[in-house]
């Protein structure tokens, strides 16, 4: 059975996670940023993929806005000390992000990255 074949089935049994995940992970190629599964803490990194959730911090907190990035490979937690909110940072939205990786509980966690909105994918 030829390559291109087993991909075609491949993609005609696969769930929709996985179609989504194999997008995301074209997306990040395409970008040249590299895959959370392959990033250690500590080390600078640049990471594109899609925020999955936001969480806001609550009024009598301290300000922190906390976003999981996705990018086909794993999640990686984004916090922003000293922020309730910022414009842009929803649930769904394309970002690239550049900074230190640290070891979080659940995820690897990277705090106050420099980011980029990217522009929504059209789908072919």
């Amino acid at each position: 059975m030829s390559r291109a074949l087993k991909e075609r089935l491949r993609r005609v049994f696969a769930s929709t996670g996985e179609l989504e995940a194999d997008d995301e992970l074209v997306e990040a190629a395409l970008r040249g940023t590299d895959p959370v599964s392959r990033c250690r803490a500590r080390e600078r990194h640049s990471l594109s993929g899609v925020l999955r959730s936001v969480r806001y911090a609550a009024r009598d907190a301290r300000p922190e806005l906390v976003a999981e990035l996705y990018d086909g490979s794993g999640s990686v937690d984004l916090v922003w000390l000293g922020r309730r909110e910022i414009a842009g940072i929803e649930p769904g939205r394309r970002l690239l992000v550049t900074g230190r990786l640290s070891e979080g509980d659940q995820h690897l966690v990277m705090y106050n990255p420099t980011y980029t909105l990217l522009a929504p994918t059209v789908a072919s």
